[in-house]
């Protein structure tokens, strides 16, 4: 006989709270007395920045990493590295943060949707050939929820089309595809240092590149247009002041001596919950091809079939929470969808191509799907033992036994 919801009164599944984070201790301690006490608090002073720069560059397979503010600047100054100019055409995943968009719109480019697999959540390389024209000129594929994307085909098209492909690798510390780590499987690639991702400053981001060029025009980008070779209040290019400060460095440091341990305990977490949780019928974990060597997971994502379920996700979800398992619905609409695409609020951005475009018109079915049938649950799940997961778990097939209950969820009083 199946317990009763804790929605409805029942006892919840799990009541201890999962690991907190972010997760830090005596070695940021350290590192941000010295700094502090170092009075050299600027990336031009210090050394922090420049020690992390070059660890995570070499982490991600990469001979050059130019730390910035975020990782919503860095995707915009790799895109002004690579030479994108106005109206230029950049294809991007409908099923992402608005940062990859908004980016493009930023270094006064297109932004070109090609949908999403349904299964993966990750850009569908057939949508991105169907989705070329003249006018494109890169390709931004989003490692979504720290699984890679398919670059094998990806970086084919970009060869065959004479393309840049700049990596979204914003979920995607530690992961690996191939063999290969993310974030050096394209021209360049873009981490983030936000506060929910695997690592963690408060804010900040990273670019990672093995071309020479790209590395120092990023460089000058992020650094008032400077080059190395003239004087000091000399400046090239439009840019501005991008840097990443000491203290943020100091914490990348410590946080980086952290990740291999964490994101092998996330990968066989999360390996282990989708082997548990895809036994339920209508639970479709998102799928890991052969290709990912490993995931950083970033999310633990799923789509849910209500109908297959037995009941609809906001019922679902409710329940989950009540049994003492944090989740969420993730993005509620793809990105066209956006009211910055449907009123085309771009500000001084692409005063001429405005006029032609229609993101009314832009369809995306997969993704549209996910945004209906998406339950996110965060990395710092994945950072408990085997018995949280069983938790996790355990409360997914109690919502399951009771799903009878769920489907005129929420009750008219």
């Amino acid at each position: 006989m199946s317990q009763k919801l804790a929605l409805l009164g029942g006892t919840p599944v799990r009541s201890k709270p999962f690991t907190s984070w972010p997760i830090f201790g005596k070695a940021e301690e350290k590192r941000l007395l010295r700094t502090l006490r170092s009075r050299k608090w600027g990336r031009l002073d210090g050394s922090e920045v420049a020690e992390f720069e070059e660890r995570l560059a070499a982490r991600h397979g990469c001979k050059h990493g130019i730390a910035v503010v975020n990782g919503t600047v860095s995707l915009r100054i790799a895109l002004l590295a690579a030479g994108i100019r106005a109206e230029d055409e950049v294809i991007i995943p409908p099923y992402t943060f608005f940062s990859t968009a908004s980016a493009v719109i930023e270094a006064n480019a297109v932004p070109v949707f090609a949908d999403v697999e349904l299964d993966t959540f990750n850009l569908d390389p057939r949508a991105v050939e169907a989705a070329i024209t003249p006018r494109t000129r890169a390709i931004i594929p989003v490692h979504f929820a720290g699984q890679p994307a398919d670059m094998k085909a990806i970086m084919a098209l970009a060869r065959k089309r004479k393309l840049i492909v700049i990596e979204d690798a914003a979920h995607a510390h530690g992961a690996i595809y191939r063999d290969h780590p993310a974030g050096s499987l394209g021209h360049i690639a873009s981490f983030s240092f936000q506060s929910s991702k695997n690592m963690t400053s408060g804010e900040g981001g990273i670019l990672t590149t093995n071309d020479a060029a790209l590395a120092e025009s990023c460089r000058s980008i992020h650094n008032c247009g400077r080059i190395p070779t003239g004087v000091w209040y000399e400046h090239h290019v439009i840019s501005g002041n991008y840097r990443l400060g000491e203290f943020q460095g100091a914490i990348l440091n410590a946080q980086l001596d952290r990740l291999e341990a964490q994101t092998r305990k996330r990968d066989r977490n999360g390996q282990y919950l989708a082997a548990r949780l895809r036994r339920l019928p209508g639970i479709h974990p998102q799928k890991r091809p052969s290709s990912c060597t490993r995931h950083s997971y970033h999310l633990f994502m799923l789509r849910l079939d209500g109908d297959a379920f037995g009941a609809p996700r906001s019922a679902v979800i409710e329940a989950l929470r009540a049994e003492g398992i944090p989740c969420s619905a993730g993005y509620g609409f793809s990105l066209p969808e956006q009211p910055m695409f449907r009123n085309k609020a771009f500000g001084p951005f692409l005063p001429n191509a405005s006029a032609r475009l229609d993101y009314r018109r832009v369809r995306c079915p997969s993704s549209d799907l996910i945004c209906q049938q998406s339950i996110w649950l965060t990395q710092d799940l994945l950072l408990g033992n085997q018995g949280d997961m069983n938790d996790i778990a355990r409360a997914f097939e109690k919502v399951y036994e009771n799903r009878d209950r769920l489907i005129q969820w929420p009750r008219k009083s």
